[in-house]
């Protein structure tokens, strides 16, 4: 419960970050964040205890009694807007293929899923967006140092560099939730038009979990 996903917004309301339950606690419990709840008030640590609120949601018990599992964050003095380019990482070619296997289409538990280079570093294949898929253990060893067409495989979607916004759209475990949604619909149209002059900043490293 503690390991799952809060929505990061800025001063502005901007999607920034996807940080832990655990984390997302600390920062309203310091001051540095404030809850949202689906009515957008927001909520210091003591006041998002005593509000009475309930949500169809998760509950963390404590001494005074249940606590709601806030999914939405604002942080309370970081104004600067999310970095335009994602991240070239493990998680984020995961999330840009759906935790899906990209050659025989199955979704197995994230620890039996690997990366795979379409064309094998030993053919002078890169390991760049476009040649690195997500694939799963069994057919990572089928496939082995060959090509997909000297293995026999066929590569079900050809990689491309992801065009959604690093950190926000779906977390890293691949989970979203419906009280994300209106803080992400429009976000890049939004971000396009804040974005101009605005330096881009570590957002990521204030929620590090």
């Amino acid at each position: 419960m503690l390991n799952t996903n809060v929505l990061v917004l800025n001063r502005s309301y901007l999607p920034i970050h996807v940080t832990s339950v655990r984390r997302a606690f600390c920062l309203i419990y310091q001051g540095g964040a404030r809850a949202v709840n689906a009515r957008y008030e927001t909520f210091d640590f003591h006041g998002w205890l005593e509000s009475g609120f309930t949500a169809e949601g998760d509950v963390i018990g404590t001494s005074r009694g249940g606590m709601p599992v806030p999914r939405v964050i604002v942080l309370t003095h970081f104004d600067r807007l999310p970095k335009r380019q994602v991240r070239f990482s493990r998680t984020n070619i995961f999330t840009r293929d759906r935790f899906t296997c990209q050659y025989c289409a199955q979704r197995p538990p994230r620890a039996q899923l690997n990366l795979d280079h379409v064309i094998p570093k030993a053919q002078g294949g890169p390991t760049t967006w476009e040649n690195i898929v997500c694939c799963c253990v069994p057919c990572n060893r089928r496939k082995g140092g060959r090509t997909p067409e000297q293995a026999g495989v066929r590569l079900r979607r050809r990689p491309k560099r992801p065009r959604w916004s690093p950190l926000v759209g779906i977390a890293p475990s691949g989970v979203r939730y419906r009280e994300w949604k209106p803080f992400l619909n429009g976000f890049e149209s939004s971000l396009d038009m804040l974005a101009r002059g605005w330096r881009e900043d570590g957002a990521a490293k204030y929620c590090k979990q």
